[in-house]
């Protein structure tokens, strides 16, 4: 009987093992949590302590919070910033990191590793003490400040001078310094798809009289969509959540969707509120990531047939 076991364990036990790890984790931290915040977010705030409650004077599922979502104008432009500068960022980090990625597929090996980790060198260092140094570059001044603002009196006309950019606190901080860290999240993806090209159908596609942009547009932009896909969904969707960049760097009168939440459930002590908006952008966040797996895996499928 023990060996049956024995032998079953070995045949079953390690690849249920693997398996199970990864969804135990998945229910412990992310699917446990979604549906707390998603019971506080039809709950009824009350002065107690915790803040919302259910039954009795209050309405077992209260949906105020998510009717506030489409008509109170706090929310709608909160979730409008939050979508814009998530989505600019997104776009420059690609603008950035792709020709950075196919640079890393061109160069020898000993350059590519030092490159490689150059790109992730940032990662060693405090992600706060990074936002810091961008606000102390942001300064009116600082180095960084002058000389933008010597490129800007260069370029306009005289009456238009000024004696230092107002860069803090403005949706323009915001989207640089999620460009800056961000970008090695869109690199890396593009480097692990554009290394598994062939080089020889660029080739292929030069001797056929193709000439450089079309090889890139017909060839190597189509076989990287996956990548651009992947980096731009690992930017933009912490990019939309942020909190601590518009915190520090951005416009208080105009926060982003981060803010918001923060500060319904800590000074407003609003938990259901918090939690419908919360519960709002996971659905914005996931949906678009679940088309993009079912299209993924619909292509994989029919490329097999």
């Amino acid at each position: 009987m023990r060996a049956h076991l024995s032998l079953w364990f070995n045949r079953r036990g390690w690849s249920d093992l693997t398996i199970g790890v990864p969804y135990l984790w998945l229910v412990l931290f992310f699917l446990l949590p979604f549906l707390i915040v998603l019971a506080m977010s039809v709950a009824t705030r009350t002065p107690t302590a915790p803040p919302f409650g259910y039954g009795g004077e209050n309405p077992l599922v209260n949906f105020d919070g998510y009717a506030r979502l489409f008509t109170d104008e706090l929310y709608i432009r909160a979730f409008l910033t939050s979508l814009s500068n998530a989505g600019l960022a997104t776009v420059l980090c690609l603008l950035i990191g792709f020709p950075m990625a196919l640079g890393l597929t061109r160069v020898s090996k000993s350059w590519r590793n030092i490159l490689l980790m150059l790109v992730i060198l940032p990662f060693w260092t405090s992600f706060l003490l990074r936002v810091y140094a961008w606000m102390g570059m942001m300064g009116k001044n600082s180095w960084f400040n002058q000389m933008l603002t010597q490129g800007w009196n260069w370029l306009t006309p005289e009456g238009w001078a000024v004696t230092s950019m107002p860069l803090m606190h403005s949706n323009f901080a915001v989207v640089l310094v999620m460009v800056y860290t961000y970008l090695p999240f869109m690199i890396l993806p593009l480097y692990a798809s554009l290394e598994r090209l062939d080089p020889a159908l660029d080739e292929a596609a030069m001797d056929l009289g193709t000439r450089p942009f079309g090889v890139f547009r017909d060839v190597t932009l189509p076989q990287s969509i996956p990548g651009i896909v992947a980096g731009g969904l690992l930017v933009f969707i912490p990019a939309a959540g942020e909190l601590v960049i518009p915190t520090l760097v951005g416009d208080a009168a105009s926060p982003m969707i981060g803010r918001v939440i923060s500060d319904e459930f800590s000074s407003a002590r609003d938990w259901p509120m918090a939690s419908s908006v919360a519960v709002a952008l996971l659905v914005i966040m996931v949906i678009p990531t679940m088309l993009y797996s079912h299209y993924q895996a619909k292509a994989d499928g029919e490329g097999k047939r």
